[in-house]
């Protein structure tokens, strides 16, 4: 099969787009400054790349700096956020060179500088993991834990192959009387072990610490994992369906998106870089003749889980997605248990003014049974 290699030229442009509109990886990035780097690039290669937007990041982290030292708690944390979002389109979207991965740590030091300054603030946890020889000791996140005289449910998010803990966006949860809790799915970031057949051992490290929290209620947990990440929400939405209360799944790949056509198909779609590539560093390889073999051995339908029971699961994504077919969700529909599902008139993960709201709405009438 023939390996597709985006120009330059048409790079810029989905990510230009992206930029104008503050969308992933450009949330929290000023469109002028965006797209005046962007105009200043010629390659997507990893060094130039990360180069350039650590060199964009670099005034506002020194603003934020200056901020702190007047005391100026709003400006820092506005200022800390910015370079955080430089930082954090250094390292996109994966780190695969020492300068990206030099951004990645930098953009972890802005974002959590910005977390003090925020309510509830962000707290560092290690989450004790017991793997295999090789992989690591614990799995890393962020808590959000609300003050309250009572348990109160919490929400564990988390992206995919290029939107790590950091980025997870749960405030409408914290808005609702959730805690929170982000972190990486296997294979990113600060993930103890790679993407692999059997990785979902790591949601027992999750769960494990959730329990012994006495401010969190175990008996609510809210499972939400986005693009590849709702793979792996669907799947331990089966393998730990008595651990969690409710589960979003949003634009995951489940069988389809590990085929051969599809992945030479999705290559050509809406997401901006190398999408077999990226995929393939998370499942622990590199490149796309990698991803080409190993991707069959992901599917949840070969692997016998679809037909088994499962936690309360919301499906969702776009009809028009270009990176995991439609059809991934049809699939789990059609396999074990009822599941409830919002498809949308949309791309990839079904992104519209009420996506988010359908899913705060659906969660808190499923934890109301519980």
């Amino acid at each position: 099969m023939k390996r597709h290699i985006r120009p330059y030229s048409e790079v810029k442009k989905l990510m230009a787009e992206r930029a104008r509109e503050c969308r992933n990886p450009f949330d929290y990035t000023l469109p002028e400054e965006a797209l005046r780097v962007l105009d200043q690039l010629d390659t997507y290669e990893y060094e130039p790349w990360a180069t350039a937007w650590m060199a964009a990041a670099a005034p506002h982290e020194e603003r934020a700096r200056e901020a702190e030292q007047r005391g100026d708690r709003a400006a820092a944390r506005g200022a800390y956020m910015l370079a955080y979002g430089y930082y954090r389109v250094a390292r996109y979207p994966c780190m695969n060179s020492p300068s990206k991965r030099d951004a990645y740590r930098k953009s972890q030091d802005m974002f959590m500088k910005a977390g003090r300054y925020m309510d509830p603030p962000v707290e560092r946890v290690e989450m004790p993991f017991k793997g295999r020889p090789g992989e690591g000791s614990a799995s890393i996140g962020l808590a959000r834990i609300a003050r309250s005289d009572r348990p109160l449910p919490v929400v564990v998010a988390w992206g995919g192959i290029d939107s790590f803990k950091e980025e997870r966006r749960i405030e409408p949860f914290l808005q609702r009387g959730f805690s929170g809790l982000t972190i990486d799915m296997p294979g990113v970031a600060d993930a103890p072990l790679p993407g692999s057949e059997d990785a979902e051992r790591m949601w027992d490290a999750v769960l494990d610490w959730i329990a012994a929290q006495p401010a969190l209620d175990s008996k609510r947990v809210v499972l939400w994992g986005g693009s590849t990440g709702g793979y792996w929400a669907a799947k331990v939405a089966h393998t730990h369906r008595d651990r969690v209360a409710a589960v979003l799944e949003q634009g995951g790949a489940i069988h389809y998106a590990f085929q051969p056509e599809w992945i030479e198909h999705a290559q050509h779609g809406e997401y901006p870089f190398e999408l077999a590539e990226t995929l393939a560093c998370a499942f622990g390889g590199a490149g796309f003749d990698y991803w080409l073999e190993r991707a069959p051995k992901l599917s949840l339908l070969e692997q016998g889980v679809l037909d088994q029971p499962c936690a309360p699961m919301l499906c969702v994504n776009g009809l028009h997605d270009s990176v995991f077919p439609i059809a991934d969700q049809y699939l789990l529909l059609e396999h074990g248990g009822p599941k409830s599902a919002r498809f949308y008139d949309a791309g990839h993960m079904g992104h519209t003014s009420r996506t988010m709201s359908d899913m705060l709405e659906w969660v808190e009438e499923t934890l109301s049974r519980v």
